[in-house]
């Protein structure tokens, strides 16, 4: 209840500085309203290139902040600010801009009304999905009616929406109810990487460099999603040990959290040293899938862009049954996903030494899930906004 007090405040805050900014004229002027920041970058990057003649200003989750205001030549603002005049700011931006670029969702779209030469693009995050979201995410049973009233409100916001897939399409008119002509079929921007093969090279180059303990090793990513309720730390099952003394003369273990997850792995980094590493502070993923010859995942959306590289995966879904009855899948885990499913360490060694994949499966999975993103999704994106600016 205090909870939903303080969203409600905040809400009416942001509704009044909105409708009062709403009076001034739209400007010729692009703002990205981000929590993961490597698709609006991209974005960022060809619109910059292309010298297209728009404003560029990104409001951030403090999680990747620091990583935007880095890379970027204009305006970086942190979305929730307790400087009340540098959060009117961000709302003054919201309310004069030409396009609105997000790729989440944000409650305060809720209070919101763009005028009708203004347009709200969702970017989502993911590429692909195999837990549920939106209307058909278990945990809407258990929000009150004024959040689930501010949900409906939210996802009525988007006028349009970025896929990668028809497959995904079909999920996102599902899961906000929304139709067909709210779908962008451009691609999704930052798998543009995963074609730039001399990009790659140099990528992977300064990675040996200065990771050389990687070198004549077999590299496994461990990257797990979070779970709903515990984003503070992330417990596993996995057996170290075990996995030391199986595989520690030809591999290494690199841990990658997912980034709202606040504390790392309590594992004894210094007993298994030279053989596993927490890479959960590393902000570009993309990175660490070139050097990766393994993914081990679990609900995550990783996998979709890892199936570009044509590698490997296993899928170490240790809590399924809570996680089907809690969360919600969009289908049987096992169909969904293109590698082997494990549910303890040891199936997880014997997957790896006795090479039980089949690289068939996970070709079909890309070529389904990366329909349309063939290497120009930033180009294509853009093509579309520049058309909307004539």
């Amino acid at each position: 209840m205090v909870r939903e007090v303080l969203i409600w405040l905040y809400l009416i805050f942001f509704k009044f500085q909105f409708n009062l900014f709403k009076w001034l004229p739209l400007k010729q002027k692009i703002t990205f309203i981000v929590s993961f920041s490597q698709n609006s970058l991209f974005i960022y990057e060809e619109l910059k290139r292309r010298k297209v003649p728009l404003k560029i200003v990104f409001l951030c989750e403090p999680s990747c902040y620091e990583d935007v205001k880095d890379r970027i030549d204009g305006d970086a603002l942190l979305l929730k600010n307790q400087n009340v005049f540098k959060m009117a700011k961000g709302i003054y931006h919201l309310a004069t801009s030409k396009f609105i670029i997000i790729d989440n969702y944000f409650a305060f779209l809720s209070t919101v009304k763009f005028k009708d030469e203004a347009q709200c693009i969702q970017l989502w995050h993911a590429a692909g999905a195999i837990k549920t979201f939106g209307f058909r995410d278990h945990s809407i049973k258990s929000r009150t009616n004024s959040a689930n009233r501010r949900f409906t409100k939210v996802y009525q916001r988007f006028h349009k929406i970025v896929v990668g897939s028809d497959l995904m399409a079909s999920i996102f008119m599902e899961a906000f109810k929304l139709t067909e002509d709210h779908i962008i079929r451009t691609g999704i921007p930052r798998t543009d990487f995963f074609y730039q093969i001399n990009e790659q090279e140099k990528r992977k180059k300064e990675w040996m460099h200065s990771h050389p303990f990687l070198k004549n090793k077999k590299v496994i990513l461990y990257a797990p999603t979070f779970r709903d309720g515990n984003v503070k730390h992330f417990e596993s099952i996995l057996d170290i040990n075990y996995l030391y003394h199986s595989l520690g003369e030809e591999y290494v273990i690199l841990i990658k959290l997912h980034p709202t997850v606040q504390e790392k792995l309590d594992f004894d980094y210094d007993l298994y040293k030279g053989f596993i590493y927490d890479f959960s502070y590393y902000k570009d993923v993309n990175d660490i899938l070139l050097i990766t010859d393994y993914l081990i995942t679990d609900y995550s959306s990783i996998p979709y862009e890892f199936s570009l590289l044509g590698k490997p995966m296993i899928f170490y879904p240790f809590d399924l049954e809570q996680y089907e009855i809690e969360r919600g899948l969009w289908g049987k885990y096992e169909d969904l996903v293109p590698g082997p499913v494990v549910f303890n360490t040891e199936q997880m060694v014997y997957v790896i030494k006795e090479n039980k994949f089949d690289l068939n499966r996970v070709k079909e999975f890309s070529n389904i899930w990366n329909k349309y993103s063939e290497g120009y999704s930033s180009k294509n994106l853009v093509d579309y906004l520049c058309r909307k600016l004539d």
